[in-house]
């Protein structure tokens, strides 16, 4: 690996751990968040609607804009929008102002969609040029962002520190980042003209490939899992489960370290054991965790059947991916397109279990999340593509790599 692709490998560690920190650091504060502003489970929800709102944009118009401006631009544009997001919210928290912290939601859900997309496509050229499985320990920097910034919202939190002046030093540390990741990243990639497809072939029907849109069902179903815990843990657990506001973020940080455990191991197992015994292993995880968060009674139990929930979701999203891209030409698009829709159920998704959640529970309303987890059991042999990315007569390599 030359110097510039360490380097590039290096800064996507950057732009997949920041969205984390972003994430998570108003996550962990939903609580005091909702104080401030007086609302209900419900309000919650059109409040987060917002979220909803600004990631459908950014999904939509990400394939587009990635095929004529490259990932580069649009990882820098969709970030930017994450940090300032920060600075939105955390003055609608200082304003008590409903409006400004649904605004802020906006545009956090338009850099998370636009911009994710983006920096997939760009993670998963990367995994082909060094011919190594990268994509789940840089899936693995997202969920450690998470755990960065959930514990730093925990310490915010017991020290009663204003949710404003913690969103405040987050947005700071956050364009530092970028300012420095940007620099590494090169221009060009996933740049498509108009009729231009891979090596040659037509662009293809991405839509009626069956066995992408399988691969999609997969992320769905996990990218919801995952976005389901950031947006509503919290919630979960207090509401849910009687704790109190500074050990429900503490059982969020557990599934976030589960997460994170989860896929910086995740290349060892993939290696050993091939994608679909661990796609459907870690299907049977999450849907038993997420069984005894629901049905189970004791906030010990619920704590830590967490840790079942995020070992499950963790590798999902990132195998699915690497899968997409080896379904058939043009990897751009098959990436892109399995990541849009990853998205939508990470950043649509939750705001739904809010409206669920006021009528019948927030525990009733993770139902939803258990029944798409539990299909992903049966959906996992799609993520195997050596029959159909290998020609005719070659010696298969296990399916978690590209050499």
């Amino acid at each position: 690996m030359n110097l510039a692709t360490r380097q590039r490998r290096q800064a996507l560690f950057l732009f997949f751990l920041l969205p984390g920190i972003a994430m998570s650091s108003w996550v962990t504060r939903t609580p005091d968040i909702r104080d401030r502003l007086e609302a209900s489970t419900g309000q919650m929800g059109w409040i987060l609607f917002g979220l909803s709102l600004g990631s459908m944009i950014g999904v939509l118009s990400s394939g587009r804009l990635v095929s004529r401006f490259g990932t580069r631009a649009v990882m820098g544009v969709g970030t930017t929008l994450i940090v300032a997001s920060l600075a939105v919210i955390s003055v609608g928290s200082l304003l008590s102002s409903a409006p400004l912290v649904m605004a802020g939601l906006f545009v956090f859900g338009a850099g998370m969609g636009g911009g994710e997309v983006a920096i997939n496509v760009d993670a998963a050229d990367v995994e082909r040029i060094t011919g190594k499985t990268t994509m789940p320990i840089l899936h693995g920097c997202f969920s450690l962002g998470t755990v960065l910034g959930a514990g730093t919202g925990i310490a915010a939190t017991a020290a009663r520190l204003p949710v404003h002046w913690h969103l405040a030093a987050v947005t700071l540390i956050t364009a530092a980042m970028l300012l420095y990741a940007i620099r590494f990243i090169p221009s060009g990639t996933g740049i498509h003209a108009p009729g231009q497809a891979d090596a040659g072939h037509p662009r293809p029907k991405l839509w009626k490939d069956t066995q992408l849109l399988l691969i999609g069902a997969i992320v769905l179903a996990m990218a919801l899992a995952e976005g389901a815990a950031n947006d509503w843990l919290p919630l979960l657990m207090v509401d849910g489960h009687g704790l109190n506001a500074t050990t429900g973020s503490l059982v969020y940080t557990a599934f976030a370290a589960s997460m994170t455990i989860g896929r910086f191991a995740g290349g060892y197992f993939l290696d050993r054991f091939g994608r679909t015994i661990v796609v459907r292993a870690s299907a049977v995880s999450g849907a038993l965790g997420l069984l005894l968060v629901i049905f189970s009674d004791s906030a010990v139990l619920a704590g830590a059947a967490v840790l079942l929930w995020g070992l499950g979701a963790s590798l999902g999203f990132p195998v699915a991916l690497s899968a997409a891209g080896e379904t058939g030409p043009d990897e751009t698009a098959r990436v892109s397109l399995v990541a849009t829709i990853g998205y939508v159920a990470f950043l649509v998704g939750p705001p739904g279990l809010g409206f669920l959640g006021d009528h019948w529970g927030l525990r009733s309303a993770m139902l939803v999340v258990l029944a798409f987890v539990a299909s992903a059991v049966f959906l996992a042999p799609a993520v195997d593509t050596r029959r159909r990315s290998a020609p005719a007569g070659t010696v298969h390599h296990d399916d978690t790599t590209r050499s």
